[in-house]
């Protein structure tokens, strides 16, 4: 087995150089940059971290247990669902990923259980909840505007925040808009594949 070790020395201002040289041309990370919604579209690292910084603001993690969750979903609704958590004064309303997370934790199909009504789902996922065997979990819940769930993970899990990645990427690049070889995909063309959009 090769291995190839690389330098990653340190220039004289303190921080890591980019070979430019090494990277490649992704025009697949503009054109996913542009499909994103406004909010979701940053044209520079500065900004991305100040909304990622926000997001942790306005976060908590918690560790209940999974059979004292509550599912709540109404027929003049049928799109929407809600989870009550215990201590929890309203629904929170899990997004695509955390619902896939709750789902397998008690062996349901969430690819099946998104193609029903959300009143026929919620009764599927309740049945799981109440009739498996009671686990603590964690959850990551973020307001803004209105309570999202957006992690249910094992009790011991460690997270690492979007703004810790981000402050991470500046030391290398910087703000992402010229002052570096790395750039944002709406500042230049050309951008080295390990400066592709940080997911927040």
């Amino acid at each position: 087995m090769n291995a190839e070790i690389f330098d990653a020395g340190r220039d004289i201002s303190g921080g890591y150089k980019v070979d430019v040289s090494r990277g490649e041309n992704v025009d697949r990370v503009s054109s996913e940059w542009f499909s994103r919604p406004d909010d979701e579209r940053f044209l520079s690292l500065d900004d991305l971290f100040a909304s990622v910084r926000g997001r942790a603001e306005r976060s908590r993690t918690r560790t209940v247990e999974s059979a004292a969750i509550r599912v709540e979903a109404h027929r003049d609704d049928p799109e929407r669902l809600g989870l009550v958590l215990p201590s929890s004064e309203a629904p929170i309303a899990p997004t695509h990923w955390s619902f896939g997370q709750l789902s397998r934790l008690v062996g349901a199909p969430a690819a099946y259980l998104r193609q029903l009504p959300a009143p026929l789902a919620g009764i599927n996922l309740q049945y799981g909840l109440t009739n498996h065997r009671a686990e603590q979990i964690k959850t990551m819940e973020v307001a803004n505007g209105r309570t999202e769930l957006r992690a249910v993970t094992g009790p011991d899990y460690g997270r690492i925040y979007g703004h810790e990645l981000v402050s991470a990427v500046q030391r290398i690049a910087g703000n992402g808009t010229g002052d570096t070889a790395g750039k944002c995909p709406v500042c230049s063309t050309a951008q080295p594949a390990s400066m592709s959009p940080v997911s927040t």
